[in-house]
């Protein structure tokens, strides 16, 4: 079972008409699910935008420029939002060049970025800039700066739906729904 934006929507349309008011959200990254909420504070969980950092420079990057960059992403969790967004900026104005260097296939005579997944790495951190430190800007609404709490409390759920494998997703829903209602 995947999460799908029109999930959100509905899982925030319910518990809106029970009477809460959602005051912030953590969210992970999932692409289209911000929209959903841009009334409302909004912070990118910090361990999912390591994972997607990580992802593009992989774990033991070779490239000087990948190792910076690692290491600022490193620090998202100690530093403050001023801090860190000089840091990203000294190090995309050193290495804006680098980031610029484009690759002709020989063949086709086509160009493409030669540093492809540094820069998507850096993309998907400047784009989410926004959206890292909300917690530190909203301290009245004690807002945590991962979804880690919210990720371990579905643990069991997905424990006990996993021991009946083999189980559509129909009647997975149907024991999902029996645990939450007990």
């Amino acid at each position: 079972m995947y999460e799908s934006i029109s999930e959100y929507q509905k899982g925030r349309e319910i518990i809106e008409k029970q009477g809460f008011k959602i005051k912030a959200v953590v969210l992970d990254g999932r692409p289209g699910v911000r929209n959903l909420f841009m009334d409302i504070p909004i912070q990118m969980c910090h361990f999912h935008q390591k994972q997607i950092v990580l992802r593009y420079l992989t774990r033991n990057p070779k490239l000087e420029a990948s190792i910076e960059l690692k290491q600022i992403i490193q620090s998202l969790s100690r530093t403050r939002e001023p801090e860190f967004t000089q840091e990203l900026m000294a190090w995309h104005d050193k290495w804006n060049n680098f980031l610029k260097e484009r690759t002709v296939d020989p063949i086709t005579g086509k160009w493409h970025y030669t540093h492809k997944r540094i820069r998507s790495a850096y993309r998907s951190l400047k784009t989410n800039l926004p959206y890292l430190f909300t917690y530190q800007r909203y301290p009245e609404l004690n807002m945590p700066n991962t979804t880690n709490s919210l990720d371990g409390s579905f643990a069991h759920l997905k424990e006990k739906v996993g021991i009946h494998r083999g189980l559509r997703e129909p009647i997975k829903r149907k024991i999902i729904e029996q645990i939450l209602s007990n």
